[in-house]
């Protein structure tokens, strides 16, 4: 299988569906004649043009309402916020009208638009520039919220979120634009709502996605098993919907749940969850859910708080040794 890099795999997703259907198109700040600031549209203004990778001002509020009236009369659009941190200034044309118009419009319009950029915290950002807003819009009816953790995820449920007909979430992550992985050759996608088993085990589960996933607990869960703790490592990969049946059948199979997020705890998305996992499998747990977040405090600009404040290997080690009773 070839090897490429996220960013190439995010570019061969966008690239193909654009040979795949005229109706798909590119719409951003600094996608077409930079590039794009993280070079995921690279070379693709050269190969289609002006009329389908398209610049555009600072005012994301506009492009993306122009985006979801496109969607509207019949194209598809793939908005790249530069960060989903400027989203927020989006905020009411993604959660009042792409994400509302199917159901309001009495099923007369589909919303086909693909709303696409790096989420959570990068290095240093602060507060404004760090957010994991995954929650904020997985509360939102008519929203699907997408979060890979490597390339061949990254690739094959971009290419999957741009088929479908409703409003899509799909967030990257900054500090992954540049690392390697696996794709398989020629044409693939891979459907939302199904989550992967990263790896087998029988004493614990541990559910992480994206950046924290990546970085974080697999680096986490390799030192549990190096102690003898047989951790079941699971990436729902769409948090919206949520493969809560892989999640409970592994409950069920070991007895114990950790959940590792990026995110802030109040209403996150493990709470979620954790909810329904106490909700359908309550007489299977051995222990209270465990979750793993960042502080419930604005992020800080300072190095060593920022670690502070995130997730990271220690903390998910003591979590998983707390639910096991080992600590």
């Amino acid at each position: 299988m070839p090897t490429v890099s996220l960013r190439e795999a995010l570019r061969q997703a966008i690239d193909e569906e654009m040979a795949r259907d005229e109706r798909v198109f590119l719409m951003g700040e600094e996608v077409a004649h930079y590039q794009g600031a993280y070079k995921v549209s690279q070379g693709l203004l050269q190969k289609y043009g002006d009329r389908r990778i398209i610049d555009t001002p600072i005012a994301e509020a506009g492009f993306a309402g122009i985006g979801i009236g496109a969607a509207m009369v019949g194209l598809r659009p793939i908005v790249e916020f530069m960060t989903w941190n400027f989203s927020l200034v989006a905020y009411d044309q993604i959660a009042n009208n792409a994400a509302k118009m199917y159901s309001m419009s009495g099923g007369h319009f589909h919303v086909p638009i693909v709303f696409r950029g790096p989420g959570g915290a990068a290095h240093n950002l602060a507060a404004t520039h760090s957010q994991a807003l995954e929650t904020i819009y997985a509360h939102i009816p008519g929203l699907k919220v997408v979060m890979p953790s490597n390339c061949e995820d990254a690739k094959g449920l971009l290419k999957t979120s741009i088929r479908d007909e409703n409003p899509v979430i799909f967030i990257e992550s900054e500090v992954m634009y540049g690392e390697k992985g696996e794709i398989p050759e020629g044409e693939y996608t891979i459907p939302l709502g199904v989550g992967k088993k990263i790896r087998e085990g029988k004493d614990i589960t541990i559910v992480s996605w994206s950046k924290v996933l990546a970085h974080v607990t697999t680096k986490a869960a390799d030192q549990l098993i190096q102690g003898g703790i047989d951790v079941e490592l699971i990436d729902p990969r769409t948090i919206k919907p949520v493969d809560l049946d892989l999640i409970i059948n592994s409950v069920k199979k070991t007895n114990r749940l950790v959940i590792v997020e990026e995110g802030w705890p109040f209403a996150g998305v493990g709470a979620q969850i954790s909810h329904e996992v106490t909700n359908r499998a309550f007489d299977y747990l051995d222990a209270p859910i465990e979750r793993v977040t960042q502080e419930d405090v604005p992020l800080p600009y300072a190095h060593n708080l920022e670690v502070a404040s995130l997730p990271n290997v220690e903390k998910v080690i003591r979590a998983a040794k707390k639910v096991l009773y080992a600590d």
